[in-house]
């Protein structure tokens, strides 16, 4: 690093975050423990977390871990050297949270000064998940070693600060598991007037200039079909800056895209590149500014689809089948699923290989999520093996025979076994894994093939009982449609058993229909129990939009998928039907409104509504979990006219970092659910909050993707189409013009926010306003929430859930696992 020759200086007032630092590299290491098995099941209630947004399941590994290490002073290994600074943008924490797919040691230092006005002892708070060492000025001070996963631990620490400048480092640790919560969080409780003060080899005015261009940078679309992907900043540098930009997907993406790039002084905008050139699906953009030494960095986001190319979708189902397996073959990401798309539509050969090859490795390892890799893996292998080179086919078996295929085979890796859409993966890939190879030995179980097959498909079966029982766990979830289709559609296709073959169709089709009552022109618009920040800032290339494409005409491709090509295989060779009557329901058309009301989940634990109209569609969780902390759960999304972007959800985050890694996220899920009611096409959203959580609610509202919008204190208007809606907060509305978010948020600050959403078919705006500004919600005395609707008249939301309006009682509790659809007269 270049010697320091400035300061960036920052006020610190007594309760604040210590927000500026500098940071070492990431160290890593393995932490493999003796193979053993596990004891546990499917919970279908992993995320219902008892204890605020904490998952108990616990491998053999932490368990080790922890008898290792935690309550003991951390193992501090390595030294101090920066190698990058990290700027706040508004978080309280230095978070380096990401995702492991092995278990793995992380070990990181960080450093920063506080410089004291006077002498006088502070009193801090650290807190972590994992283990921390404190020194002051060289000295220890202190340290905490809770290694509880991804549940915070806090402590408080008195540090005697000398007049000036005092260095503060911290040394902090943790096993990776997963998805890992790796950060820490230094509150300066109280002590004398002080800044925080961290040297940078730059001028300090130049590196703030920089920081400034991280904070307010955003693209110039939130979403690109053609053109140039533009990065636009607030205001333009004054130095010339060395930029890279590292192309990412999502935490299961193997790709990364990386270029350079000089950005001028007085430059106001970077344009990366064509978006046609680049990787489509929601992509992060780590953006890295270096001058004179100084490297500091930061995420966006942003959806890209080659609609363009792709255009409109063939008319007849075969020709849909065969652009699927074509689009997979050519574009996707390099991975199992591609090569199965070649091989089934006779692209074998050496690059088909050679992508196998190149995913084998995971499977081999036990990665987490090898599971998705290797249910296609095995569909080739059974059905096109001879196609594939027989060294890459040898390794396969050996691959097979090797794989731990669920908890109770030894083993010491952090695979997901407890979430319904995993273990189906598992028992689905053990029951036609020992079929194909019935004579063979499996390494971890013992068994011989035909056993190994046997015991599978029992398992199979208990699996299929709890979902014709209870359906999906994981409550109507974009990303966790493809996975339980992906496990469907290959035991439709390869079981040696009619039953479970055709027990699997019928899930095939009832998850269809699902998709298609929940869907608005095709595309998803429904609360969801798990989502994820590139699950819902992506529309046209999430994978059920292809889904929509192949079965119905209406939707785009993305770049990497789960269950698309094994879905088009069943349908050419497999005898797979899907109704067609469900397109028109998906793509729905009719004068009348649509009105959706099912359960989903073990004991129907979550109660879904969903309205809507060829110009509108709104969904929510009826009753669910008020005032909890959540996970990943969506309450509330609606769509407005044809357009997939034009879309709004409201949420509480989860944290304050934009595309960061926590469950819930920035966007994906809510720290506190809401009080959160439905009739029709109002809603009712009542938050509050916890003090420990962010200290707003927000709605995502990308003003691009309307035709028109309005934000004017407590209100927001927009229209798409005939599509139009109405946002009233009990607090002003306040639109976020720079960042990442800029101009697709609204935030409600404050620890109780109240949103009223009335959505409706209008031509203008000011038909909207005149019609709908005067809802107001009215509290009683025995806890309901009474709107005088327009168009419903009254509308009581009662405490238990239900509602009354029209002469109906609309009552979570009635709801079924089958369904029910009303269709209603349009008001």
């Amino acid at each position: 690093m270049s010697p320091m020759r400035s300061l960036m200086d920052r006020e610190l007032n007594p309760g604040e975050a210590i927000r500026y630092w500098q940071l070492g590299a990431i160290a890593e290491e393995r932490f493999d423990v003796p193979d053993a098995p596990m004891k546990g099941e499917m919970d279908p209630f992993f995320f219902l977390t008892k204890h605020k947004n904490f998952i108990p399941h616990e491998y053999p590994c932490r368990t080790i871990f922890a008898e290792t290490y935690r309550g003991k002073r951390p193992d501090v290994r390595g030294a101090f050297d920066a190698a990058r600074w990290w700027l706040p943008f508004g978080s309280p924490r230095l978070d380096l949270s990401g995702f492991w797919f092995r278990p793995t040691r992380l070990a990181t230092f960080a450093r920063t000064f506080i410089a004291a006005e006077k002498a006088g002892t502070a009193k801090v708070r650290l807190g972590t998940c994992g283990g921390a060492v404190l020194w002051l000025n060289g000295n220890e001070t202190g340290w905490m070693a809770p290694y509880s996963r991804n549940l915070e631990a806090k402590a408080e620490f008195d540090l005697p600060l000398k007049e000036g400048l005092n260095e503060v480092t911290i040394f902090f640790d943790d096993l990776a598991e997963r998805d890992a919560r790796y950060f820490f969080q230094l509150d300066y409780l109280d002590g004398p007037p002080a800044n925080v003060t961290v040297p940078v080899p730059i001028e300090g005015k130049i590196a703030e200039t920089i920081e400034a261009a991280l904070e307010g940078m955003h693209f110039d679309k939130t979403a690109y079909f053609e053109g140039d992907i533009t990065l636009l900043l607030a205001e333009p540098l004054s130095v010339d800056v060395d930029v890279n930009v590292a192309v990412e997907g999502d935490f299961m993406s193997t790709e990364c895209f990386d270029y350079d790039f000089v950005l001028k002084a007085g430059d106001a905008h970077l344009v990366i590149g064509p978006s046609e050139n680049a990787p489509a699906d929601f992509r992060h953009f780590r953006i890295t500014l270096r001058a004179g030494g100084f490297v500091a960095s930061r995420s966006l986001g942003v959806e890209i689809c080659h609609a363009g190319r792709q255009g409109k979708a063939p008319a007849a189902l075969a020709e849909r089948i065969t652009e699927t397996l074509d689009e997979i073959s050519e574009f996707s990401e390099r991975d199992t699923v591609r090569a199965f798309a070649r091989l089934a539509s006779g692209r074998s050969g050496a690059d088909t290989d050679a992508m196998i090859e190149e995913i084998l490795p995971s499977i081999e390892d036990c990665h987490d999520c090898a599971d998705f890799s290797l249910v296609p893996l095995i569909w080739s292998r059974t059905v096109w093996g001879k196609d594939i080179g027989e060294a890459t086919r040898d390794r396969i078996d050996q691959a097979i025979l090797g794989f731990r295929y669920w908890m109770d085979e030894p083993g010491n890796d952090v695979q997901w076994y407890f979430s319904e859409n995993h273990a189906l993966l598992f028992h689905t890939s053990a029951y036609l894994a020992g079929h194909l190879l019935a004579d063979k030995t499996f390494a971890r179980s013992g068994r011989t093939g035909a056993e190994q097959s046997a015991v599978g498909a029992a398992r199979v079966r208990a699996w299929l009982d709890h979902f014709e029982a209870w359906e999906m766990a994981e409550f109507n979830s974009a990303p966790y449609f493809p996975i339980d289709l992906k496990g469907l559609t290959a035991l439709a296709a390869l079981s040696p058993d009619a039953d479970i073959a055709e027990r699997a169709q019928k899930g095939i089709v009832r998850l269809c229909e699902v998709i298609g009552r929940s869907a608005h022109h095709g595309m998803v618009t429904a609360a969801q129990g798990r989502s994820y920040e590139h699950t819902l800032c992506a529309g046209r290339s999430l994978e059920l939009s292809g889904v929509a494409r192949l079965l119905w005409g209406k939707g785009w491709y993305g770049r990497r998928v789960h269950a698309l090509p094994q879905l088009a295989v069943c349908l050419r060779d497999n005898g797979l039907t899907v109704p067609e009557i469900l397109g028109m329901v998906a793509c729905h058309q009719a004068d009348e409104h649509q009105e959706w009301r099912f359960a989903q989940g073990e004991n129907r634990f979550a109660a879904l509504y969903h309205y809507k109209s060829r110009d509108f569609a709104m969904g929510s969780a009826a009753h669910y979990r008020w005032n909890e902390w959540g996970y990943q759960e969506t309450v509330l999304h609606l769509r407005l006219g044809e357009r997939p972007e034009a879309t709004v959800w409201i949420n509480h985050p989860g944290e304050t970092i934009q595309f960061g890694y926590g469950r819930p996220s920035f966007w994906g899920g809510c720290g506190t659910l809401p009080r959160a009611h439905q009739y029709r096409a109002l809603a009712v959203l009542d938050f509050s909050t916890f003090e420990e959580q962010p200290d707003f609610t927000h709605a995502w509202f990308p003003v691009g993707e309307f035709d028109e919008s309005s934000v004017n204190g407590t209100l927001a208007l927009a229209r798409c189409g005939n599509g139009a809606m109405m946002l009233r907060g009990s607090t002003d509305l306040v639109a976020i013009k720079d960042g990442p978010s800029a101009n697709a948020e609204l935030r409600q600050y404050g620890r109780k926010t109240r949103w009223i959403v009335r959505v409706c078919e209008a031509s203008t705006l000011a038909a909207v306003e005149a019609r709908f500004t005067a809802l107001a919600v009215e509290e009683k005395e025995d806890g309901s929430l009474a709107v005088e609707d327009p168009d419903y008249g009254t509308v009581t939301f009662r405490a238990d859930g239900s509602v009354e309006a029209e002469g109906r009682t609309v009552s979570p509790k009635d709801f079924t696992v089958a369904g029910e659809v009303a269709m209603l007269a349009a008001n």
